[in-house]
């Protein structure tokens, strides 16, 4: 093997190790020092290590134990640099509780290093970026890309809050159960967020973003898996997938936006579908409904229309009132006031659609001013839909979706 495959072959094992592991011995080395700043600098240094001892001796045969053990000493000798004063006892503690665990009998801590990115005392806005770097590994120039915002304040944000974890001593622990509805609503929530930034794509080309909302599946993924018995994981995971299934068909080759009713169900992801429904239902067996599996279940009788040609609608307007009962969303009663319309007419979709007209949270939520438009056109009142499209065009920021708008809007009768 040439010098340059020797590097290559390194570079490709250690990204594999990166990918499906990073999260696991971060919360392991976390867990134990309680500074996840500093684990992640001495992983880091174990990767860089990997880099250059492996294209020389070969890519050993468990990369993770490897890795583990060179992290352990990087962590070692820092504490040994920062625990100056500390006596030789509490030193030797502190290394042993790095080393009491075998490298090829690793715990897989990565659920408890998720509620720790998700602790009340971290600020809401962060707990996503948070939980991206450190399970996944992306840097904070990636992450600032997706939430719009400088990679240099990211960064910032980035370390007060891992500064937060350190200086309160946030625990690397899974919540004990009474404390765990609460707590995992943060740790769903945060992966909703990821998602959501993913699946915004105001040019429609935007791979960072792509990539991101990829990122938000694979934690949801991670989060069924580790807590099995937590329907809303499931919940979540499924109405992720029945979005991400659409992505295929929903813009032109071009990059127009095409409607969900208008899309070409042939371009749908099958294979995430049928994930979907798998995650679905292993949710709803439970017995303990809540707005994900809501959510996912509306995704579902939208799937079902698209398969049959005919939408439940009926009973997508049930799942909105419960929705709407259980949250008090007025995102969802705008939506309900859609799915109504299909049912009893586009006077009453209007009329529901008013009674949530006073709430100002939707002053600027586009959706509310888009779909007040596409009902007052269907009941005829051409003048009133034309205001509501201007207002919904001046708030949307995706080129593609404001041009359908407009076309909606110039479509108008005069």
């Amino acid at each position: 093997m040439s010098k340059e495959q020797a590097h290559e072959q390194a570079r490709a094992v250690a990204e594999t190790v990166a990918r499906n592991s990073r999260g696991k011995l971060l919360a392991f080395l976390a867990a134990r020092t309680g500074d996840l700043a500093a684990a992640e600098d001495a992983l880091s240094e174990a990767f860089a290590s990997a880099l250059s001892v492996w294209p020389e001796t070969g890519c050993p045969a468990n990369p993770e134990a490897w890795l583990l053990t060179a992290a352990r000493r990087k962590s070692i000798d820092q504490i040994r640099r920062t625990h100056e004063t500390a006596s030789s006892d509490e030193l030797e503690e502190m290394a042993v509780s790095l080393t009491d665990t075998p490298a090829h009998d690793l715990p897989d801590r990565r659920l408890a290093l998720l509620f720790a990115c998700t602790h009340p005392a971290i600020d809401p806005a962060v707990r996503a970026p948070l939980m991206l770097q450190v399970v996944l590994g992306l840097d904070a120039a990636q992450i600032a890309s997706a939430f719009l915002v400088s990679p240099a304040a990211m960064a910032q944000r980035l370390v007060r809050a891992k500064a937060k974890i350190r200086d309160a001593g946030i625990p690397f622990r899974i919540p004990e159960r009474q404390e765990l509805p609460e707590r995992v609503q943060g740790v769903l929530d945060s992966i909703y967020a990821c998602f959501s930034e993913g699946w915004t794509d105001p040019a429609g080309t935007d791979s960072t973003r792509r990539e991101l909302a990829g990122e938000a599946i694979f934690l949801g993924r991670l989060l069924f898996d580790l807590l099995p018995d937590e329907p809303e994981a499931g919940g979540l995971l499924a109405l992720m997938l029945y979005t991400e299934a659409r992505r295929p068909a929903r813009r032109t080759a071009s990059g127009a936006f095409i409607p969900l009713a208008q899309q070409d169900k042939a371009l749908w992801d099958q294979r995430m579908i049928q994930e979907a429904e798998a995650a679905l239902h292993r949710a709803s067996a439970a017995g303990q409904i809540g707005r994900y599996q809501l959510e996912a279940a509306i995704q579902s009788a939208h799937v079902e229309g698209a398969q049959t040609g005919a939408p439940p609608w009926s009973a997508i307007v049930s799942l909105y009132d419960a929705l709407v009962q259980l949250t008090g969303s007025p995102v969802a009663s705008v939506n309900r006031a859609l799915a109504l319309a299909e049912v009893e007419g586009p006077a009453n979709g209007l009329a529901a659609l008013n009674e949530v007209s006073s709430d100002r949270r939707l002053d600027e939520y586009q959706p509310y001013w888009a779909a007040r438009a596409n009902l007052l056109a269907r009941t005829g009142s051409y003048e009133q839909a034309r205001h509501a499209y201007q207002l919904a065009i001046g708030l949307e920021r995706d080129p593609a979706i404001r041009e359908y708008l407009n076309q909606c809007c110039e479509g108008l009768p005069r």
